[in-house]
């Protein structure tokens, strides 16, 4: 089965985005498919790249880094959400005038249209809310 995921909660908190980042894990390891993760509102702030929790605590920004990387699970993130909350690759930084990028690169500034593409393509749309 083939599953879209939207992240519509900050990490730290609410306890929406470490949920998705479980259940995702649980779904490969199943042995399903993850076609798209989409961060949505604040859930954004997943790909800060400027997110330092302290040692003792779930980096769960890292931990999506990690399931990208491991499983190439693509993480894209509302371009309208993360202009608003300032969260900006390089393009957008330059095209806004800022002096700064913080986005991780392992994640995309797109649109909804991407969230749509998901929903069509997959079985199964989960989203985890705040």
């Amino acid at each position: 089965m083939k599953f879209a995921i939207v992240v519509q909660g900050a990490p730290y908190s609410h306890a929406a985005s470490l949920s998705a980042l479980h259940f995702v894990k649980a779904v490969l390891d199943a042995g399903h498919e993850i076609y798209r993760v989409f961060f949505y509102n604040d859930g954004i702030y997943n790909a800060s790249d400027l997110i330092a929790p302290p040692q003792d605590e779930t980096n769960i920004p890292a931990a999506w880094l990690s399931l990208a990387e491991t499983h190439k699970v693509e993480l894209i993130t509302c371009i309208a959400s993360s202009l608003r909350r300032g969260l900006l690759n390089e393009a957008e930084a330059k095209r806004y005038e800022k002096t700064a990028a913080n986005l991780n690169a392992a994640f995309e500034i797109s649109g909804l249209g991407q969230l749509i593409d998901a929903g069509l393509a997959a079985d199964r749309t989960v989203t985890f809310a705040a």
